[in-house]
């Protein structure tokens, strides 16, 4: 499947436009570049919008999140019609203005319905308030989308909405699914596994088969234990909003951060032009080095928390050793204790067998009583001595922990010491190299008397005052919803346990055995299913890794756990352990969430365009060289990129790219008005440089 057309008419920034892609056989790369401000990232959305309208919420949270701004659907809607045109209706200039975007899909497979296209349009009217869609096959309307529904025959047979994330996504923002820690993300790169499966649908039905059961658990319920279940319901729905409430504050509060920091370091580079005491390249190298020092820095800091919680056990050494002595003669008893029981078993067994061989002598019963009497007295002699040891058992470890905790002992009196020292002074030998990088780079601006730079320093001292004004925010919020998150913990053990006491009644009994039996099955089946598949992603994950970094021994070994809902991915690195992600670089990150998104893109096994906003951030040359050659031209038939050119997608960079470059776009900005011109693709950089320098609303 591939995209011929696409044409916007007043949607945001942009008036009427179209762009059409030729297809080529060997070159399947298309570019779409222009300023900032100018339209790449609407364009994105307008095709998100043009596929699933109203639905566009549950493609992505950053859907759903500007909807809610914008108080709802409706007025998101309105928000998005071309502000020009809009006042022009104000003005009544006009009798109605009407947003569309209309998209023509090629080689789409429709079962049973030969077809050569398919074009989707979805408009809106200002005047009337009202959104259409319509779908042609052929240039014909068919019997198929009006049985099914259009917004369900995009669904199943053009691009589910569920998985539209990983083929028009932000190759920035893609990292947060890489970087998935918390159990609530580890559900969510769970769940975004289950969506490239196909298996979506009984997940869907798993959540559902909950909800029955514990409605059926529910009916029981009488009298004052009802009011009490109302009551911790009710506690758990709000603090439920508010937990969604305060995480979408946060977001907000992370993105204006995010831009804060993006606008300080252009203001640090106009400062270096205007001081002329360093050149661009070496202040790219100072950030570059602080980067790889901060990276070295977490993980030393890593290392440092890993000894600082021994510490407690070298200062109390002597306690310690008190501990570990009781140990070992616990230790020590337990052995003779276990060899003792040995020794009475052996020495009864011995017993009955003598009393059987001596019954058998002639006139024994005439002395039984005497040997029967000295046997017994052996007997207690041999039970005294192997009972014999005097430690009392205080502790009862097992072999295992007494022997871990002997082992840290003997770590903690020989060589921790010198360890701790070691990593005490490389955590702040690193501080002190972020220090002087930071101390050049300001040194580099320039004079104090330029009126310019001056201007300057203070937007940056206001956008540095707004971060940690933003700082303090988020790091309130984070508190706040890690005691509503362990409130809603509580709350929901609270009403587990209470839901348990009640009984089911008679007629739902059956139900609810059902129910779970058919819940059990289906656990069964997709936790099968997530193992049979999850070997596939594994090697898809570590090929791409290895494709595109340059350090051939970063990682050796990919393994994905699963475990119920839950699913986590680990970096094995060639000596055996555990990559922390944390520790990763920026551009270390997106490479690895990029090799994540090929392999879920190629297991979903649907052919669909690729689009990507921001293509080339946090690379370095090296990585970005990679990315462009043996990544973004093999990801899709069709590709469509949004690179910010110069910043993240510099005219050497294109070069590797350009043998795979069928098609090339730029947006011009004319009086707050976007229209998009086709190129050619070795002229592209010529005619980005001539652009005027107008934004776009």
């Amino acid at each position: 499947m591939r995209i011929d057309r696409i044409r916007l008419n007043n949607f945001r920034g942009y008036g009427s436009s179209e762009i059409k892609f030729t297809k080529s056989q060997d070159k399947n790369v298309s570019i779409i570049a222009g300023k900032n401000g100018f339209g790449k990232t609407t364009f994105l959305t307008s095709l998100i919008w043009a596929m699933y309208g109203p639905l566009m919420r549950e493609v992505e949270k950053k859907y759903k999140r500007d909807i809610q701004n914008h108080g709802g659907y409706e007025n998101y809607l309105k928000e998005s019609v071309n502000y020009t045109a809009v006042n022009k209706f104000d003005r009544k200039e006009v009798p109605d203005v009407e947003m569309s975007v209309e998209v023509e899909l090629a080689d789409v497979m429709i079962p049973s319905v030969p077809c050569d296209k398919v074009v989707i349009k979805r408009t809106y009217s200002l005047k009337i308030n009202k959104e259409n869609l319509s779908i042609l096959i052929d240039g014909q309307e068919s019997e198929l989308t009006k049985e099914v529904g259009y917004d369900l025959f995009i669904n199943d047979f053009i691009l589910p909405r569920e998985i539209a994330k990983f083929f028009f996504f932000d190759a920035e923002k893609i990292v947060s699914l890489a970087e998935a820690k918390t159990k609530s993300e580890l559900r969510s790169l769970s769940r975004a596994y289950s969506e490239v499966l196909g298996i979506k649908k009984y997940e869907d039905l798993k959540y559902n088969l909950k909800t029955l059961l514990t409605k059926l658990k529910r009916n029981g319920v009488t009298g004052v234990n009802k009011e009490k279940l109302n009551e911790l319901i009710r506690k758990e729905e709000e603090l439920k909003k508010l937990i969604e409430l305060k995480e979408s504050k946060l977001q907000e509060i992370k993105q204006d951060i995010e831009s804060d920091g993006s606008k300080i370091d252009l203001i640090e580079e106009k400062l270096i032009r205007e001081g002329n005491s360093i050149t661009m390249e070496e202040l790219k190298e100072f950030k570059t080095l602080r980067t790889n020092l901060q990276k070295d820095l977490v993980e030393a800091k890593g290392q440092l928390k890993d000894v600082m919680d021994l510490v407690p056990l070298a200062v109390a050494e002597k306690q310690f050793k008190k501990l570990v002595d009781q140990l070992k003669k616990e230790a020590e008893a337990k052995k003779i204790n276990a060899n003792s029981d040995f020794v009475l078993n052996e020495v009864k067994s011995f017993s009955e067998l003598l009393k059987k061989k001596l019954s058998k002598l002639p006139n024994f019963k005439n002395n039984q009583k005497e040997v029967e009497q000295a046997i017994l007295e052996i007997e207690k002699e041999r039970t005294k001595s192997a009972n014999s040891t005097n430690t009392s058992i205080l502790l009862d470890y097992s072999d295992e922990e007494t022997r871990g905790i002997i082992a840290t002992y003997q770590y903690v009196t020989t060589s921790f010491k010198q360890q701790f020292e070691l990593i005490i002074k490389n955590e702040r030998d690193i501080r002190q190299h972020i220090g002087r990088l930071n101390r050049k780079i300001k040194q580099a601006v320039s004079k104090k008397g330029n009126p310019i730079a001056q201007q300057l320093r203070t937007d940056k001292e206001e956008l540095k005052s707004s971060i940690k004004v933003a700082e303090e925010k988020k790091e309130k919020l984070l508190q706040e919803l890690g005691k509503l998150k362990a409130e809603l913990t509580s709350n929901a053990k609270v009403l587990s346990e209470y839901e348990k006491k009640f009984n089911l009644i008679e007629t739902d009994e059956k139900k609810y055995k059902a129910t779970q039996n058919l819940l059990d099955k289906i656990n069964t089946l997709t936790a099968r299913i997530k193992e049979e598949k999850k070997y596939a992603l594994e090697k898809a994950i570590l090929l791409g890794l290895q494709r595109l970094m340059h350090k051939k021994d970063f990682i050796s070994k990919v393994n994905i756990l699963i475990d119920d809902d839950i699913m986590d991915i680990e970096l094995i690195k060639s000596d055996g352990k555990v990559r922390d992600k944390d520790s990763m670089s920026k551009g270390e990150q997106q490479l690895y969430a990029t090799a994540l998104l090929k392999a879920l893109v190629d297991e979903s096994k649907i052919e669909f365009p690729i689009f990507i906003d921001s293509p080339l951030q946090k690379f370095d040359f090296e990585h970005s060289g990679n990315i462009l050659e043996q990544f973004y031209p093999t990801i899709s038939e069709q590709v469509v990129l949004f690179p910010l050119l110069e910043k993240e997608l510099s005219e050497k960079e294109y070069t590797f790219l350009l043998p795979n470059v069928n098609n090339t776009f730029l947006i011009q900005n004319h009086q707050g008005i976007s229209q998009i011109e086709n190129v050619k693709p070795k002229e592209l950089f010529k005619k980005f440089n001539l652009q005027s320098h107008d934004f776009a609303y």
